[in-house]
């Protein structure tokens, strides 16, 4: 048996426990992980709410990022050993399908991400494709690997790979706290774009923001967001949109963007449902483009970014992992700066 944080059915908060569960059995070609850092996302809270067509194995172990020690190799494993420093790639694809096989497993038939289709990395072991995991170098913290990985593949697909950013472009991220938008900020740098802009909803997230590489910077709560980007933007509107609000933020962020701009579409935290007058659409050129985490390819090339130091996950702070429900709780309340950590024996 392990400790775990899970939830038994779906609901609220209060459905999360900290209880005994089976330790996993693993496969000729998984790895047994030894979890020594595992970050929250607000999927962690859409998973514990659930939608129908989730249908999870109960109790449900949480986490979709996870870092680690390899403390036990399936017989078909030769390229990794016991006790190796490991970061986990936290999507899953069958690795044979038509898009597996061009290099966009994020496509596959079969696509799941831990955490949310199967158990995750809120435990003290972990079953793991051998073929998902990353070696860590020895000056990576276990928090910052964990911190990346799902937040840093879903802007650099989203921006990167999608939006084909390049330099010298304008780039307005809708939000200024989370793990997306702080990704988004440093990737959006290391580009070249030519003038970021960075809508939040506190000056604490907006002085992140501009710490990370922001060049303005505009507070929701006390102005017209839309207005003010389009006043700095020299009434031009910019070439290029993050939102991963969706709903509340959607028709205003296409109302940013200049004559042939586009927006990415990365997620919906204020909810799915959208309505749209699509002459704004096609009178103006713009071009709306959807992603969703990324191909192993784009995840080994952002990862391999954090490691080099080039791009740094904001760590909001770690919590000991039999303390999860206060790490969730502070994630649904929502006043964070960067990822929270749940981390093993203090790493």
């Amino acid at each position: 048996m392990m400790k775990a944080v899970v939830f038994h059915e779906h609901g609220a908060l209060d459905q999360i426990s900290y209880t005994d569960v089976p330790e996993p059995e693993i496969g000729p070609d998984d790895i047994l992980l030894e979890v020594q850092a595992a970050a929250l996302n607000r999927l962690d809270l859409w998973v514990l709410q659930g939608w129908p067509g989730l249908n999870l194995k109960l109790p449900h172990i949480m986490g979709s990022d996870g870092a680690g020690l390899i403390a036990a190799t399936g017989k078909n494993v030769t390229n990794f050993a016991v006790g190796e420093r490991v970061v986990v790639n936290p999507t899953l694809s069958c690795g044979s399908c038509f898009f597996c096989r061009s290099g966009r497993d994020n496509l596959c038939k079969d696509f799941a991400i831990f955490g949310e289709h199967v158990d995750g990395f809120f435990a003290q072991y972990a079953a793991v494709p051998a073929r998902n995991l990353l070696k860590m170098p020895d000056h990576v913290p276990f928090a910052a690997a964990a911190a990346a990985s799902l937040v840093y593949v879903t802007a650099w697909h989203s921006m990167i790979s999608r939006g084909q950013l390049r330099a010298g472009e304008s780039v307005l991220i809708v939000g200024a706290g989370g793990g997306v938008n702080t990704a988004a900020v440093q990737i959006a740098k290391l580009a070249g774009a030519g003038s970021i802009y960075v809508v939040g909803s506190s000056r604490e997230k907006l002085d992140l923001a501009h710490d990370l590489g922001a060049d303005v910077t505009v507070n929701r709560q006390e102005e017209a967001w839309g207005e003010a980007v389009y006043e700095a933007s020299g009434r031009q509107g910019v070439d290029m949109v993050v939102d991963n609000v969706g709903a509340a933020t959607f028709f205003t962020s296409l109302r940013s963007l200049k004559k042939g701009g586009r927006l990415l579409t990365v997620g919906n935290s204020s909810g799915p449902k959208l309505e749209l007058d699509n002459r704004l659409i096609f009178a103006r050129h713009l071009s709306v483009i959807g992603s969703s985490m990324g191909p192993t390819s784009d995840y080994e090339t952002v990862m391999s970014l954090v490691f080099d130091g080039r791009l740094r996950p904001v760590i909001d702070s770690l919590t000991p992992m039999q303390e999860g429900f206060s790490a969730l709780k502070r994630l649904d309340d929502g006043e964070v700066l960067g990822k929270l950590v749940l981390v093993a024996n203090g790493t």
